[in-house]
């Protein structure tokens, strides 16, 4: 049980962990901070929150956990601002999808007492904004923590225990491997359908209504291009080492696939596709 939280950024990760908690009993009072009055006054109206803080000095101040959920370029800044206002024994934690960068500049920050602990919730959608939280979007989906050596035992317990109360199925992991799993995994497939619809859509200029015939392939692979644009902007930025490495990687394979292609290669494509189908399908059986 949690006395009072401080989601700062009621949004759809924001959102979901408030109702979350409060949907188990695991938090008596929750507070939101957002720089979107609509956006506050919409969670206020849904119940997420009890009530609003107009500044984060105010909204922190007797918080006993801290929730992060902005951009994650933004987490260090934000934590720099709440710093002094922070009772004895808060805890702060964040849902950033990025660690080691986060985790690096945030740590410092933290006055003598308090504690920061990274996190990162595997789950989301590609719809922002608080009514588009639910309490069920964490059930069985993995959150990653990544405590360093000077993660106190008692604040990694809580917030752990809390993301357990919430659905979710807690693994811990180093910041580094935390950011090239999730840059392989995440990152590099979202950069990918950002680049596919840019390429199908200079196509479309050439090429009248093509977009009118996207079927069902087109628009799953592409559906989290719906995805926060501020969001991924920083997330490129800030994991931009991984990344790069993934892209390299992934111009690599295909590279190789348009070669082939070109080729008229039947058996090299047969194969790769016959490959991939069944790395595919072991991942959708797990």
């Amino acid at each position: 049980m949690v006395k009072t939280l401080a989601v700062i950024g009621i949004g759809l990760i924001g959102g979901s962990f408030a109702r979350a908690l409060r949907a188990v009993g695991s938090v008596e009072h929750i507070i939101g901070i957002d720089t979107d009055p609509v956006n506050l006054a919409q969670a206020l109206a849904l119940k997420v929150i009890d009530q609003s803080a107009a500044s984060l000095a105010e909204g922190v101040a007797q918080a006993d956990l801290v929730f992060i959920a902005v951009p994650v370029h933004s987490i260090s800044t934000v934590v720099a601002a709440i710093a002094p206002f922070l009772k004895p024994g808060a805890v702060v934690t964040d849902g950033g999808s990025v660690k080691d960068e986060v985790v690096k500049a945030c740590e410092p920050l933290m006055p003598a007492g308090t504690s920061f602990v990274g996190g990162h919730p595997i789950a989301g959608t590609e719809h922002s904004g608080v009514a588009a939280s639910f309490a069920e979007l964490f059930t069985d989906r993995r959150c990653i923590l990544t405590p360093t050596s000077a993660t106190d035992s008692g604040a990694l317990k809580l917030v752990s225990d809390l993301w357990g109360a919430a659905g979710s199925r807690v693994e811990y992991m180093d910041t580094l491997s935390h950011d090239r799993v999730f840059a392989a995994v995440s990152h590099l497939p979202h950069m990918v359908a950002f680049s596919l619809v840019h390429a199908v859509n200079r196509s479309a200029e050439e090429e009248e209504n093509i977009l009118a015939f996207s079927a069902g392939g087109f628009r799953d692979f592409t559906r989290i291009a719906s995805s926060d644009p501020v969001m991924w902007r920083d997330i490129a930025l800030m994991n931009r080492s991984a990344l790069l490495d993934m892209f390299d990687r992934y111009t690599l394979e295909f590279t190789a696939l348009r070669e082939r292609v070109a080729a008229g290669d039947a058996e090299w494509l047969e194969e790769f596709f016959t490959t991939s189908k069944r790395l595919r399908d072991s991942i959708a059986t797990r």
